[in-house]
């Protein structure tokens, strides 16, 4: 016989309180487990409990922290700097910052010039914000500096305030660093990075992907030899080229796609072939390098140049222009949120190959300190580079020292080289930025998320179209949107599934995902695998009114009855239960009530059970009707559907006394038999009628 344990909180099955006379009167002997049910002391308590143990959990927590561990905290370049192993990180740091640097130097201008701004910014946006993320980043191999979305960013922006010639263009974007760095500061300070996982990967993605083709098209003017209009729409770009190809240049394009092309070759080798790495990074160098040797050998006159860079560090100075402060919010949280979801996606890659844990707060913090310092020497917003970060952790940092030494470098190019900088084609810098952003098309992912998930692949396509047509900005609010339409979608539709047995075991599975598994007349059994709450507890409600109704006889077993008599909720996976959903509870048990069926609740959690307990429903319901498994819910109800199905046919019994010993044994061994066989599933329960000397 198979060895069960039912789990009521009475102790007498028998004696039911709801329906004594549905309870069967032999019934085999089953151990009881008592369900803990939370006393009314504990319930009254447990909020005010729970917040006095955070609060001492945190002052424990600080009161217990060493004054080393006070310095990490504040300057996380301690925790490599104590265990800085000179001999064998300091080559290959010194090595990866040199690299890095000669990458950044011809990318700072390209990407500056894709702001609007002029090159020497590029390179002052280099300079400071490393040496203050150095100190206070906790990413080591992280690469930060201009980037070519946020510059996008700056330049759609401020584009529509102010002509990019005007001074007043570039105050704006050294306010607009400030009021970044102050965002992201003030988020890591609130531990709020929680909030970017909202966006999903998929319209990062698409996001993505759009802006690097606007990117492409926008710096098309430099290739083509004439203006072309400014816009973050691809309409708008499409039809100014189209317009004013009539000016076009043979020179500057001739020039600027043999560049390219060296380029991608150069960044195709450095990718493919790990002993050719070196070309990588060397790529921008070389296009900065033979450009201007062909300007100097060859002088065209229709190439236009750089010109005339001021040479010497960054002065010291307070951001101006705070009447425009806020019309720059949008864009500010808009090139914050980006940033981050750049920089701290990054930065948890290289922490998780590299064998450290990363503090996503903190990175935020390091973040808003190197934009609030650049700010005060004439830098615009920075974040992490993917491409520069990569090419850092190839080239083997080890510590931030590869980011200060990254950061001299850029010194010695605003102190020594800046008037070498002066004859370099603005074809060159085009193609370095039109060959950095052509890796951000990602339609690999898209190809991905068809194949994989079609909801994700249609978030893809939403968020890219309207950032094509629509504008960055549009872009990135209808994809969030979206995104958040999906997740709410999800929580107010949960998966709900209808359990049932597996042969063998008193193992209860969703019936579609095992079709073996077997149910039983008179009873449904159903797992809510979601937090219940106002937003899906209309879905859940509806979805138990049609278990109810629409049954498949198919795979039941047990004694047969015309309907649904009992409904066990299986709570295990819900983590939490609103007010409304225990009124829409209480509601539910009153519906039941009137067409005489019967709740039964399986493993709901702590949380839940005390806020089931708090507003009545533990009574209202009945404490015996809540159990530890699954399996001891249904063995009750089993019993309970038996008694059901014996209808008393049998006329004139025997008193007990007048019948034999050896009757009343066979006939108890029989019944025995019978409610075993009824929970294995593998028979009906035999007719007590049939049952003879």
């Amino acid at each position: 016989m198979e060895i069960t344990y039912a789990s009521p909180s009475s102790h007498n099955l028998a004696s039911s309180s709801d329906s004594p006379s549905n309870m069967p009167t032999n019934t085999r002997p089953v151990k009881i487990i008592p369900l803990q049910h939370p006393t009314e002391a504990t319930s009254s308590s447990s909020s005010a409990s729970s917040v006095g143990a955070a609060a001492s959990k945190w002052l424990a927590t600080f009161k217990r922290m060493t004054w080393i561990q006070w310095i990490e905290m504040l300057l996380p370049c301690f925790r490599w700097i104590k265990t800085y192993k000179w001999r064998e990180y300091f080559q290959v740091d010194l090595m990866a910052g040199v690299t890095v640097g000669i990458m950044l130097v011809p990318q700072a201008m390209s990407y500056a010039k894709l702001a609007g701004l002029q090159p020497i910014y590029g390179l002052y946006s280099g300079f400071v914000p490393i040496f203050v993320y150095a100190i206070f980043g906790s990413s080591r191999q992280l690469a930060i500096g201009p980037v070519a979305l946020v510059s996008l960013l700056v330049s759609n922006v401020l584009g529509g305030i102010v002509d990019s010639s005007d001074e007043l263009y570039t105050e704006l974007a050294i306010l607009l660093a400030l009021m970044v760095g102050m965002l992201e500061c003030i988020m890591g300070l609130l531990r709020l990075g929680w909030l970017i996982r909202f966006i999903s990967h998929a319209v990062i993605s698409g996001f993505t992907t759009s802006s690097a083709i606007v990117i492409a098209l926008s710096q098309a003017k430099y290739f083509l030899g004439y203006d072309v209009a400014r816009s973050s729409k691809i309409v708008p770009l499409i039809k100014s080229i189209i317009s004013g190809a009539d000016k076009f240049s043979w020179p500057p394009f001739v020039m600027g796609s043999i560049i390219l092309a060296i380029l991608l070759v150069m960044k195709h080798l450095g990718k493919s072939r790990k002993y050719l790495r070196f070309l990588r990074a060397a790529g921008p160098l070389t296009a900065v390098i033979l450009g201007t040797t062909i300007v100097k050998i060859y002088h065209p006159p229709s190439i236009s140049l750089v010109g005339d860079i001021p040479q010497g560090l960054p002065s010291f100075s307070v951001p101006k222009s705070f009447g425009h402060a806020k019309s720059l919010i949008p864009t500010a949280l808009l090139i914050t949120g980006v940033a981050i979801l750049e920089s701290v996606g990054i930065a948890k890659a290289l922490a998780a190959k590299n064998g450290y844990e990363l503090d996503s707060n903190q990175e935020l913090f390091g973040l808003g300190v190197a934009n609030i310092m650049g700010s005060f020497f004439s830098a615009y917003p920075t974040t992490g580079s993917f491409s520069r970060s990569a090419v850092n952790h190839e080239s083997g940092a080890k510590t931030g020292l590869s980011g200060v030494i990254t950061g001299i470098i850029m010194a010695c190019a605003l102190l020594f080289m800046t008037p070498l900088f002066e004859y370099i084609p603005q074809c060159a810098l085009a193609a370095i930025v039109i060959s950095a952003v052509m890796g951000l098309v990602d339609y690999d992912e898209a190809i991905f998320l068809w194949r994989v998930n079609k909801k994700d692949f249609l978030l893809w396509t939403i968020t890219s179209i309207t950032t094509l047509f629509l504008g960055i900005e549009i872009g990135v609010l209808v994809g969030v949107g979206a995104s958040l339409a999906f997740v709410i979608h999800e929580s107010a539709n949960p998966h709900i599934a209808i359990l049932g047995r597996l042969p063998g075991t008193t193992v209860y599975r969703n019936i579609h995902q095992y079709p073996e598994a077997y149910t039983y007349h008179g009873i449904v059994i159903v797992r809510i695998d979601a937090p219940i709450y106002f937003a899906n507890i209309s879905y859940i409600k509806d979805r138990l009114r049609e278990y109810e109704v629409d049954v498949d006889r198919s795979t039941r077993r047990g004694p047969e009855v015309e309907r649904i008599y009992f409904v066990i909720l299986e709570l295990s996976p819900v983590t939490y239960i609103d007010s409304s959903a225990v009124q829409a509870l209480k509601d539910l048990h009153q519906e039941y009530k009137s067409r005489d069926i019967q709740i039964a609740i399986s493993n709901p959690n702590r949380g839940v059970l005390l806020t089931l307990s708090k507003s009545g429903v533990v009574e209202l319901i009945g404490k015996e009707w809540y159990f530890v498994r699954v399996h001891d819910a249904v063995q009750v109800c089993l019993q309970h559907v038996q008694s059901l199905t014996e209808t008393p046919k049998t006329a004139d019994p025997l008193p007990d006394e007048k019948v034999s010993f050896l009757q009343r044994l066979l006939k108890s061994r029989g019944e025995d038999l019978s409610i075993s066989e009824l929970e294995s599933g593998n028979k009906k329960p035999s007719d007590s009628k049939n049952i003879g000397p």
